[in-house]
């Protein structure tokens, strides 16, 4: 041991450092600051639509992805004033990657066009429509807690590139899904409610389910009753 050495110890073991390093030689290497991980929903916040849209169709991410055909991204105009949000696909659904296809389907299509809106038009009679859920849950069944949790990352990502004014929430499942209660529809609906989405306030409103109608054909005034509510929420926006 040297005396350079012998005297660096001494003055560390009395505490009166601060130890000198004989000249010549190298000075410690700094310590790297530890690298922050992104969750998985932070990494989805960052998202443009063409990522998004990629991630939804190759999500592994719950016990959905095995059993589905095709996932159900979102159709309609991405700057749309109106954002209708379901609740999960169906088998048409699923067979054709689009949301709201089949008999429900043309019913919604029939209750946009009695307000002036259509899924493919443009503003500002358009529309974008988007589920809960991106997969179909086997045999039309209820999605589960962690299927829903998984996949609203990518709907509050698509509310936040959308920036609509209004949304129109259809279905009991989905309504409760998005406005975080257990609440029935039949008191959810007939006003208006409100979230955050990327730091913005939406107005929500809350309606029947297109299948549900076609199955309860006297509750179609009350959705009628509804988009009527949605569309004076726009128009005084």
């Amino acid at each position: 041991m040297t005396l350079d050495e012998r005297r660096a110890r001494l003055w560390s073991a009395m505490g009166l450092g601060p130890e000198w390093i004989q000249r010549g030689t190298a000075a410690p290497a700094p310590v790297a600051a530890p690298t922050t991980t992104m969750t998985r929903s932070q990494r989805i916040a960052g998202m443009g639509w063409d990522e998004l849209e990629s991630s939804v169709s190759s999500c592994t991410a719950c016990p959905l992805a095995p059993s589905r055909q095709r996932t159900v991204f979102g159709v309609g105009h991405r700057a749309a004033r109106w954002m209708l949000v379901g609740e999960a696909p169906g088998a048409e659904e699923d067979a054709r990657g689009e949301p709201f296809v089949g008999q429900a389907g043309r019913l919604l299509d029939n209750m946009l066009a009695a307000v002036g809106l259509a899924r493919d038009g443009n503003p500002p009679a358009s529309v974008y429509i988007a589920n809960v859920l991106k997969c179909r849950p086997p045999g039309n069944r209820n999605p589960a807690p962690e299927e829903v949790a998984c996949c609203e990352p990518f709907l509050q990502r698509q509310i936040a590139l959308v920036q609509p004014q209004l949304i129109l929430v259809m279905g009991r499942f989905a309504a409760q899904s998005l406005l975080g209660t257990d609440a029935s529809i039949a008191s959810l609906r007939g006003r208006v409610h409100t979230i955050e989405a990327a730091g913005r306030r939406v107005a929500v409103v809350v309606t029947y389910h297109p299948a549900y109608l076609l199955r309860n054909l006297a509750d179609k005034a009350k959705s009628w009753a509804d988009l009527c509510l949605a569309r004076d929420v726009v128009e005084r926006a």
